[in-house]
């Protein structure tokens, strides 16, 4: 029994009786023998000091994917202020539905992680109507699918009250992107947030424009597995030459991502898929990610949402507190020219510099 204090932001009962026993249960198992404070009236949260708590989000969202609720909870989160500067959380979501889960913990991991929070690797244990999403956890863990919603539940409290992000004396700091230097707003930003860091950290840079970035075409799982063990994957190319040396080699990943058509670009997103091959054999738990996101109009927030999605929640990275900087420039050299950018490019810096140097 870790003897830390877990703080669990449980947003209105909703549903059936059936629904709210499921979700219960579940939150009696993974919090057994653990000192907890629940919070269940969502009208008292802006009362509460929250900073430097270990906090569980604890979602109940019906068949139809809404918890009013939980609308409260988003509206004091995206308040501006860093409500929950220094706190680490993790996510139980669950529906008597097959959808909307991860929609919910993927708006939710943006606004918290916005108002200072951050995440632990794979924060989400998420609980499906038919609860079908555990059929692999299952037979892994010898139980069935609701042992195994269980189990998940207990291992990602107990991740939580144990975890503590560890700097490093010389941190190393993989750049990623695949922009051209010339008109690149995102790359624009970069540079001057490479000016304020370099100093503190080694860096490496990676274009993934540079040679043929094939996307992953979905090999057998023994297949990945089997080149994942060697460190290799069965395209080869740069991912295997550059990407995932450099990724083993990185305390932490920082990703420029320019808005293309409300996503990612094909490059960044094959690299992440790519990704999976390394992962077989590596998690990601120990590196921290960050993101340079620039839209020509408007949506950084859904690729902020993209990346916590595909990096934290799934490939298990670090998610510090206010991981990402989103800007808006459409023409060439605007975004560097925005109103105030000196402060948020001085402050995104020093989040970097604090979360990867000890």
């Amino acid at each position: 029994m870790n003897s830390e204090k877990l703080y669990v932001i449980y947003p209105q009962k909703t549903g059936t009786e059936k629904e709210r026993e499921r979700l219960d249960r579940v939150l009696d198992y993974a919090l057994c023998d653990m000192e907890t404070e629940i919070f269940e009236d969502m009208t008292v949260l802006e009362d509460h000091d929250w900073r430097n708590k270990k906090i569980l989000f604890a979602v109940p969202l019906g068949k139809n994917g809404i918890n009013r609720g939980y609308y409260e909870v988003l509206a004091w989160l995206r308040s501006g202020e860093q409500v929950l500067s220094g706190c680490t959380a993790g996510m139980v979501i669950d529906a008597d539905s097959e959808l909307y889960t991860k929609a919910a913990a993927r708006e939710l991991a943006v606004a918290a992680n916005q108002a200072g929070c951050a995440f632990v690797g794979r924060p989400l244990v998420e609980g499906t109507a038919s609860l079908d999403n555990y059929l692999v956890q299952a037979s892994n863990m010898n139980t069935d699918r609701f042992g195994a919603y269980l189990k998940s539940a207990r291992i990602l409290t107990e991740q939580l009250l144990s975890f503590a992000w560890e700097g490093k004396e010389n941190p190393h700091l993989l750049v990623l992107h695949a922009s051209n230097h010339k008109t690149s707003n995102t790359m624009d930003i970069w540079k001057a947030v490479r000016a304020q860091i370099e100093n503190e950290m080694e860096i490496r840079e990676i274009n993934l424009r540079n040679g043929t970035l094939e996307d992953c075409s979905g090999c057998p799982f023994q297949m990945c597995l089997h080149f994942g063990e060697r460190g290799q994957c069965f395209y080869g190319g740069a991912m295997v030459d550059s990407v995932y040396p450099a990724v083993k080699w990185a305390d932490g990943i920082l990703l420029l991502c320019p808005n293309y058509n409300d996503a990612l670009s094909a490059n960044m997103t094959a690299f992440i898929n790519r990704l999976t091959a390394l992962f077989r054999t590596t998690r990601f738990y120990d590196k921290a990610m960050f993101a340079i996101i620039v839209s020509g109009y408007s949506g950084s927030d859904l690729i902020a949402g993209q990346l916590a999605t595909a990096l934290n929640m799934n490939k298990t990275f670090y998610l510090p507190g206010n991981f990402c900087m989103m800007e808006t420039g459409n023409n060439p050299g605007t975004a560097i020219h925005a109103n105030g950018i000196e402060e948020r490019i001085q402050t995104f810096s020093n989040g970097i510099i604090h979360t990867l140097k000890c």
